[in-house]
This record gives structure tokens, C-alpha cells and sequence, in this order.
């Protein structure tokens, strides 16, 4: 099964250039149609191995924290924007040395930090909640849900406290199409536009998936374009899984078949471990060759090798009878994958493999005992 991938050591993510590249050439070309600026958000996507690439294409990276704020300045090189809900005093320092756009979950950390930021040069947002869910999924991926963290609301925002502050920033979206980024934004300028004409730019956040199909681009170009030209500001955008969807997969190898009421596979790759969105999301990751279940003859749950009793990957059909040693390849593997995993029960993490656009498997990183080891005590 799946001889493209016969030779790759299991567990592995291996990322694909010209998938990246794919993915890339359409951010670029909303970049240049809209005049917006797109920054990769590291949150879904941290392979700083392929920053050089991203760099070419994208105009910086955004951060959730202080490392990602280093990994950004360090290794990608272009603007630097930083969002935390609060931030610490004792790294404040460092954020500012590494940060160009600091935001601000409130009006309370503003005030705190503000004075030290602008003093260091650096741009200050101020992120807001319009209070608009255009989401069906679970609240854990709606920043809009009732009693949110995330964002400062009508009733909480104080206009006599903007000076100093040059942009807002609002993220409400979860793998959606320009549709809902045009809903959400009826609500906020409702709110909030009538303090975009004094301001320097605007962050309309992540969950953009523009690079996904059936993405509407014309309409988030229009989107962007009437922003720009009503209120005279840049626009930013800041998706994740937008600059590395589906250039990735995740390689495993059948360790042993059990039959417990049904055939069960025992997989090197852990959904608990390697992807755990898998079981937070929840979904069922695609599998190259493989149906849902009772599509073909053969049909298989697939489990990982931890002792979580819910360590299920999901049910699969195949067209032939799963054997030790067969691989399996999991789809769309570059998103919250090597930015997630973890070494529960002390399970190795899978290499990391950049599939070139020559075709040249190169290995990033192999993990071992001490990557264990050394986040214990």
C-alpha cells in the first residue's frame, strides 16, 4: 500500500514543498489582488525549516506567546505580531525586543503595558469581540461564545482610552469560507467601525481557509478591498492552517491485528499523541486509499499503541486485509500536528521529513529517549 510512501521511517510527518508552494502562489495572489498583508499564524504551523520558503511569499508571523514570537524573529525575519489574552511581567521585556505589534486583550493590560510598548517603538492593538458566532462547531474554537475570554465587547470598550492604540484586532473564525468573515464584520463595524477612520491598520485574525477549494476568493478580495478603501488602513490577515493545508501527511506503519467484535488495527502512531486534534477536534483524518466504513470489503478501527482506552483514530474500509508492516498514510498532517504531539506514555515522536520539490526526502529531526526525558524532572 501506498508505495509513494514505502521507503519513509514510521511514524513521520513528511511535508510537501511544491503542496507548500501551491498553497503559497494562492496567498500571494490575494495579497497582490486586495492589498492586504498575510502573516503565517505559528499556532497551526511551526516547521521553521521552510520560514525561508514562507518568507518569499508571506510578510511575517504572528505569535500567541513569547517563544513563538522568537521562533518568528529569529528564523522567519519579517514583521513580528503578538496576541496573549494576558501577558506576564517577567517576560514583557523580551516580547518587546522581539515583537513589532503587540495587541492587547483589554483595556486593563493596555494601561499596564501600553506606556512600556510604545516607548520601545512597537505598534499597540486592542483585540475585540464583536460578539458574532458564525460557527456550528463546539465552543472550545468559538472566541465569540458566550462569556468568551477573548476580546473586549461593546459594553467594555472605553473610546476616551484609544490614544496610542493604531489598530484593532478581531479573530472569530474556525475553517471558514469568506462568507462568515463578511457576516462577522457586519456586526463589528456596527460596533466598532466608526473608529477604524483614525486608526493605522486592522487584524481580521485567523480561520481564513483561502487555500481550501471551494474558498470564495473574489468575495474576500472584495471583502478586503472595501475595508482598505473605506477606512484608509492596512489590512492584515493571519491563517495557519490556510498556508499548509493538505501539504502533509502522517506515516504510519500496522504493528498487529486484533479481533474483538470487529477487526481492529494497532498502528506506531498514536491519535492521543501524534494528532491530537483528532480527539479535541473531534474529526476522522482521510487516509490515502481508504473508505469509510462498509464502503469497501475489508473494514478496520484504528487504534494507537498507548494504553488510552480512547486512542481510536477512527473506522476505516480497505480493499484488501490490513497485515503487520502495511503503511497507512494519514492526510492534511502539517496543521496541528507537529505543534501539538506530545510524548505520553512515552511514545516517540515521528520524524520530520521535507519532501522537496525535486522529490528528495530530506529528514528534519529525529526524536528519541531524551526528547522524553528532558521535558521531565
Amino acid at each position: 500500500m501506498n508505495q509513494e510512501f514505502a521507503l519513509v521511517p514510521t511514524p513521520s510527518y513528511v511535508i510537501e514543498e511544491k503542496l507548500l508552494v501551491k498553497n503559497l502562489e494562492i496567498l500571494k495572489s490575494v495579497q497582490e489582488r486586495s492589498g492586504a498583508r498575510i502573516l503565517l499564524a505559528q499556532k497551526a504551523f511551526s516547521m521553521f525549516r521552510v520560514y525561508p520558503l514562507l518568507a518569499r511569499y508571506l510578510c511575517g508571523t504572528t505569535a500567541s506567546g513569547l517563544y513563538e514570537a522568537r521562533l518568528g524573529r529569529e528564523e522567519f525575519g519579517k514583521e513580528v505580531h503578538i496576541f496573549s489574552p494576558a501577558y506576564r511581567d517577567d517576560e514583557f521585556e523580551e516580547i518587546l525586543a522581539v515583537a513589532d505589534h503587540i495587541v492587547f486583550n483589554s483595556f486593563a493590560q493596555w494601561e499596564k503595558f501600553g506606556r512600556r510598548t510604545l516607548a520601545a517603538g512597537k505598534k499597540c492593538g486592542l483585540r475585540i469581540n464583536p460578539e458574532c458566532s458564525t460557527q456550528n462547531g463546539p465552543d472550545l474554537y468559538n472566541p465569540c461564545a458566550p462569556h468568551s475570554r477573548l476580546g473586549v465587547t461593546k459594553a467594555n470598550f472605553q473610546p476616551d482610552k484609544l490614544a496610542g492604540i493604531s489598530g484593532l484586532h478581531l479573530h472569530t473564525l474556525c475553517q471558514q469560507n469568506a462568507d462568515a468573515l463578511a457576516e462577522t464584520l457586519k456586526a463589528f463595524e456596527a460596533g466598532f467601525g466608526e473608529y477604524l477612520y483614525d486608526l493605522e491598520w486592522l487584524n481580521l485574525g485567523g480561520g481564513h481557509h483561502i487555500t481550501r477549494e471551494d474558498y470564495d476568493l473574489d468575495l474576500l478580495v472584495r471583502t478586503i478591498s472595501r475595508l482598505r478603501q473605506t477606512y484608509d488602513l492596512t489590512v492584515y490577515l493571519e491563517p495557519g492552517e490556510a498556508v499548509a493545508l493538505d501539504s502533509g501527511f502522517l506515516v504510519s506503519s500496522v504493528l498487529d491485528i486484533l479481533d474483538n467484535g470487529m477487526n481492529i488495527a494497532i498502528l506506531d502512531t498514536s491519535a492521543a499523541c501524534h494528532m491530537p486534534d483528532v480527539l479535541e477536534m473531534p474529526y476522522r483524518p482521510e487516509i490515502i486509499g481508504a473508505g469509510q466504513p462498509g464502503e469497501k470489503k475489508y473494514t478496520y478501527r484504528l487504534g494507537g499503541p498507548t494504553c488510552l482506552a480512547g486512542d481510536i483514530i477512527g473506522d476505516y474500509s480497505f480493499d484488501r486485509p490490513l497485515f503487520p508492516g502495511d503503511r497507512l498514510v494519514f492526510c492534511d498532517m502539517a496543521i496541528y500536528s507537529m505543534v501539538k504531539n506530545n510524548t505520553f506514555n512515552g511514545m516517540r515522536l515521528p520524524d520530520i521529513i521535507l519532501r522537496t520539490a525535486g522529490g528528495t526526502d530530506e529528514i528534519i529531526r529525529s526524536f528519541g529517549y531524551t526528547d522524553f526525558k528532558d521535558r521531565l524532572s
